[in-house]
């Protein structure tokens, strides 16, 4: 949630304020000005299209964004051909790079026909200087360019965007700011995700996140609790506590908490239902957050633990500070504590130096871990990174063939775990109609898997009681259940 400022009602002439977020709302409030008279020329709506690649913590900041463009006078669209198109952009793999310069070739098409069309880039791959080399020889037509670190600054660039003839282009390399109580707009009304902190301490190997995501910082616990109580008031009942990694969330505040110590603090919170979070790195996941998650009866039935591999030579050579038996001594603990708890994982194949047995070592973890799903992928060599410098990169065709072996496991022991509430009646948190058939519903369960069964629009945002009858891989077929 964010201050209810009027922006009509600011003084647009005098000089802006130097402190945040005042100084975002004063040049929200000089672009909506702009915006309005756009407005009147062409006697129609501005209209703004956002397209997110890459992870939550992308999604929340689109959320953002949009906040803010509402605000100024915009109305939202899923059309490229808007009037102004952001892409926020993920840098995780390389194909996600590729993905957005083929769109940026399309969207040059659209600028082409209506001139006065705005584009702007942003997110972790703005933060690589070969990439900002690459836009301004490449796709001059580009209007704004930003990153991670100063994605609360929007306003104040999109006013210098709008009144100038230039790229505008703003990298930061990074920061220690949080700025808190700018606008957003929530894709849904009943869920949303929280960022709990900011950036990455770990410096995996193959990773560029710590470079254009920078060191972690976390927010203020009572900055968090105020937003969730907030969201609880508004009507949201699930939220999503995001990091990348958010087991060690609180070191660097100056009063310590625990990320335990927070998941407490949240689930006091009248009106919260459902509490998910993500990332946890594995070599930071304490007894106390086993105990909390254990203990709650709002703490969602789902762990996202990324392995990565299940060699310990690999895990070493990708820097992730645990090995194969502390992995699944940790999973065996989990699973201890908390019979009915879904683990979901990533997994890299093909990283530098790993070998058959390395893989046949990773399908030994699978098969022993027993996951509920896997995110596997072919290792991407992104530049800047260690792993990006190590001799004995792997011939694709090497990989492809090893990437299948996983692949074939993961399905395996995901088939095994998928049907084993099969039969039962759970709970599902209603969230759309179903994309391929308007008579369903979808909906997701406690443990995080989807379940479609008949229904109509007057459910969503609402818990309702599925009969679990048929479970086809990844998600289930029902029927919804009425009284005891």
């Amino acid at each position: 949630m964010y201050q209810e400022i009027e922006l009509d009602k600011i003084d647009i002439h005098a000089e802006p304020p130097t402190e945040e977020p005042a100084r975002q709302y004063y040049f929200m409030a000089k672009c909506r000005q702009i915006v309005q008279a756009e407005r009147e020329r062409l006697g129609r709506p501005l209209y703004a299209c956002i397209q997110t690649f890459g992870c939550q913590m992308n999604a929340r900041d689109s959320e953002k964004l949009i906040g803010i463009l509402l605000a100024i006078g915009y109305e939202e669209a899923e059309e490229e051909g808007a009037d102004f198109v952001i892409y926020n952009t993920c840098t995780v793999r390389d194909n996600a790079n590729q993905r957005v310069y083929g769109r940026l070739g399309v969207l040059h098409g659209y600028k082409r026909r209506r001139p006065g069309m705005k584009i702007a880039l942003c997110g972790c791959m703005m933060q690589e200087a070969s990439v900002i080399e690459k836009i301004r020889r490449s796709y001059p037509f580009v209007d704004l360019v930003f990153g991670t670190h100063n994605l609360f600054q929007f306003a104040e660039l999109f006013y210098t965007c709008l009144v100038s003839e230039r790229m505008v282009v703003a990298i930061w390399q990074e920061t220690d700011a949080v700025v808190e109580d700018l606008p957003s707009e929530r894709k849904y009304a009943f869920k949303s995700g929280i960022n709990i902190m900011f950036g990455c301490n770990n410096f995996c190997s193959y990773c560029i996140v710590p470079y254009v995501r920078g060191r972690e910082r976390s927010r203020e616990a009572e900055d968090i609790l105020r937003e969730i109580a907030a969201l609880a008031r508004d009507g949201v009942s699930e939220i999503m506590l995001l990091g990348q990694n958010v087991n060690s969330y609180g070191k660097n505040l100056r009063q310590p908490l625990s990320f335990a110590g927070l998941l407490e603090k949240v689930e006091e919170i009248e009106g919260i239902r459902r509490i998910r979070f993500m990332t946890s790195h594995p070599k930071d996941l304490s007894d106390d957050l086993i105990r909390v998650m254990k203990q709650s009866d709002k703490i969602c039935r789902h762990l996202h633990l990324p392995l990565q591999s299940g060699s310990t030579k690999i895990l070493t050579a990708m820097n992730r500070r645990y090995t194969k038996e502390q992995y699944l001594s940790l999973v065996d603990k989990i699973r201890r504590e908390i019979p009915d708890i879904s683990i979901t994982t990533d997994i890299i194949v093909g990283f530098p130096g790993e070998t058959p047995e390395d893989v046949s070592e990773t399908i030994d973890v699978i098969q022993k871990a027993g996951f509920d799903n896997a995110f596997t992928f072919i290792y991407s060599k992104r530049t800047g990174t260690p792993a990006a410098a190590m001799a004995e990169q792997i011939p694709q065709e090497q990989v492809k063939a090893q990437f299948d072996r996983v692949l074939h496991t993961v399905q395996e022991t995901a088939k095994q775990q998928a049907g084993r509430l099969l039969g039962r009646t759970e709970e599902v948190l209603v969230e759309e109609v179903n994309a391929h058939d308007e008579s369903l519903m979808t909906g997701r369960l406690s443990c995080n898997t989807l379940v479609h069964f008949p229904g109509g629009k007057e459910l969503l945002g609402q818990y309702v009681s599925v009969r679990l009858d048929e479970c086809r891989g990844f998600y289930y077929m029902g029927k919804q259940v009425y009284g005891p």
